[in-house]
């Protein structure tokens, strides 16, 4: 099938089975996918320039089908995912300021390519650790299962306690999150640093924001998912309508993909329902790594942009 936006012809079942892909990564996960699905796309054909935005536009109505499902289920706190897009947007430009200032150093692609790779082994390193170290703290319950509730976040869940006894005002609640009580600035700041990762490393920050959610302010697993993905809505949306206007999005691309990443999402967002906390984020410590190795093949020269 020829996409006439971009000038390339894709067998459109591959494109729609890349969004499925990545719908139920994001569903499951909520994270946008764009570390998966860009490589994916360039290794299908299609051009640099388009990768970016077409994907960010397949991103946001997946996030929204996603985000459907998950509020469904009780787990979006969208007072939490508004007051961290403040901090968010802060952070963005100023990673954004960072990337100016190390383009005159000649050797950005190397430091961005190793800090990404050393953040996203530590992020992997860390959550698997912890994971593991919760599960086997459930092993030993011999409650029910409202339990899981307070005993998913075992192990780092100290690191949490200590922002929330933060008592710098405004202090605020977070009802859908089981916070009584935590700083409006933790939130701030917490959105501020994955802005900022995200703006320097020059990707949506999901798999950032994920673990600061869980281990920073404490919140639960699932609803850190749905949050998550509450977010992506607005940051991804507002990069597909900004690449939109410099014409990088082939709409009609996106459109194939959200076939399959509509279907995705609903079964990625379902099944949460059926893993505890710690599994989910066990199985999530999987992606990083995943992303740090295509970070690496790039710098070795390996891979579809090349």
């Amino acid at each position: 099938m020829e996409f006439p936006i971009t000038g390339v012809v894709i067998n459109p079942l591959l494109l729609a089975g890349i969004g499925f892909i990545v719908g139920i990564l994001g569903g499951f996960f909520g994270v946008g996918g764009g570390f998966l699905a860009g490589p994916f796309m360039l290794w299908s054909g299609v051009p640099a320039n388009f990768v970016v935005g077409t994907d960010l536009a397949h991103m946001t109505g997946k996030s929204m089908v996603a985000l459907r499902r998950h509020r469904i289920f009780g787990h979006v706190d969208t007072k939490l995912g508004l007051l961290m897009i403040i901090g968010t947007m802060v952070g963005v430009e100023a990673g954004a300021q960072m990337i100016e200032l190390l383009e005159d150093s000649g050797s950005i692609d190397q430091v961005i390519g190793t800090t990404y790779i050393v953040i996203l082994l530590a992020i992997s390193a860390f959550t698997a650790f912890e994971s593991i170290r919760s599960i086997r703290a459930l092993r030993n319950q011999t409650e029910d299962d409202e339990r899981v509730g307070v005993t998913e976040v075992l192990g780092f869940q100290g690191m949490a306690r200590r922002v929330q006894n933060i008592r710098i005002p405004p202090m605020i609640s977070l009802p859908a999150s089981g916070i009584e009580s935590i700083s409006l600035w933790s939130i701030l700041i917490v959105g501020f640093i994955s802005g900022l990762l995200a703006g320097f490393l020059g990707v949506g920050g999901g798999f950032i924001r994920m673990p600061l959610f869980i281990y920073v302010l404490g919140v639960p697993t699932h609803v850190a998912v749905g949050t998550d993905l509450f977010e992506i809505i607005f940051s991804a949306g507002f990069g597909t309508f900004t690449h939109a206007l410099k014409g990088n999005v082939d709409i009609l691309m996106a459109l194939v993909m959200q076939t399959g990443a509509a279907l995705g999402a609903q079964i990625g967002a379902t099944a949460t329902n059926f893993f505890a906390g710690p599994r989910i984020r066990l199985l999530f410590s999987i992606l990083p790594l995943i992303g740090a190795t295509l970070v690496i093949l790039s710098l070795l020269g390996i891979g579809g942009a090349h």
